[in-house]
């Protein structure tokens, strides 16, 4: 390959198009037209001389060569995204209140949280976990700045949609359910939106249900389940070593997905608070991620 510097721009674009699933769908996001990126992949492809994206009947797929461009052009995005921060906002300073559930704070934020707090020395962070209406009712009051939020799957509005969780059943190993017993659930207290899931979704299919035990922290309710008091429902990457996830054949219904959605204060937002969120749109890098100003709108059906 000849020498050649990747353009960050292309890249960016890449690393869309294969979030979006389409060209189309990337051009949106990236206030593009699909001839303007189709003209960037080809670019990029003829830089690197090596096919990146194919077209297949059902969509695009990323090919062996892409995956492994893929991995450097986050990397490098994210160096440039923190560069530019430190740059630019090295008199940027102030508190921001977050407010998450706790299993979303434990998995998924440390990194991105860390990155931030690299890239902006002078903002602090007060992090809080709590369930989603008690986060909602918090900011509100004007006790949060922004917050992550678990709501049903919606169109646009009420925020912005930065992460898309695929849930399951998940059971210890002592626990093996029959079908003709009553499903024993393990619970965070209402309003929760797993909760809520889990018992529509055993009603739709007519299957008894008892709650057995009601735990606002994660780590109880995890307890819980290991002991073998009953089944709860995680997020698919949250599952613990030493966890197994139930299926159709052990008589649990599938599960549709759930929705992490970032909220911010009505009213004007601090230079922190936005800086914090524009990361934190642009680093939760998922299919269903939408990069849009911050400040958000806030919502109120949760």
């Amino acid at each position: 390959m000849p020498n050649i510097t990747l353009d960050l721009a292309l890249l960016r674009s890449f690393i869309t198009v294969t979030e979006a699933g389409g060209f189309t769908r990337a051009g949106e996001r990236l206030g593009l037209s699909q001839p303007a990126i189709s003209l960037q992949m080809k670019r990029l492809e003829e830089s690197v001389g090596r096919v990146l994206i194919e077209r297949e009947s059902r969509g695009l797929r990323v090919t062996p060569d892409g995956e492994i461009l893929l991995g450097y052009a986050r990397e490098m995005l994210r160096l440039n995204d923190e560069a530019r921060g430190r740059l630019s906002d090295r008199d940027v300073e102030g508190i921001v209140r977050l407010g998450t559930p706790e299993d979303f704070a434990t998995t998924h934020l440390p990194d991105v949280l860390a990155r931030f707090a690299r890239s902006h020395p002078r903002i602090s962070l007060d992090v809080r976990c709590n369930l989603t209406l008690n986060l909602l009712e918090g900011l509100s009051a004007g006790e949060y700045d922004l917050v992550l939020i678990k709501r049903e799957p919606q169109g646009p509005g009420g925020g912005v949609k930065v992460w898309r969780e695929p849930l399951v059943w998940v059971a210890g190993q002592s626990y093996t359910p029959t079908p003709d017993q009553a499903v024993a659930l393990v619970c965070s207290p209402n309003p929760c939106v797993y909760r809520k899931r889990a018992i529509s979704s055993l009603e739709q299919v007519r299957r008894p249900w008892r709650i057995v035990y009601t735990s606002p922290s994660l780590s109880g309710a995890l307890a819980a389940v290991r002991a073998g008091l009953g089944v709860t429902i995680l997020p698919k990457e949250m599952v613990p070593e030493g966890f197994r996830m139930l299926r159709a054949s052990d008589g649990f219904p599938e599960l549709d997905d759930t929705e992490i959605a970032l909220v911010a204060a009505p009213g004007t937002q601090s230079q922190a608070a936005m800086r914090l969120g524009e990361h934190m749109i642009r680093s939760l890098e998922t299919t269903h991620a939408v990069h849009v100003p911050v400040p958000m709108p806030v919502h109120t059906n949760g």
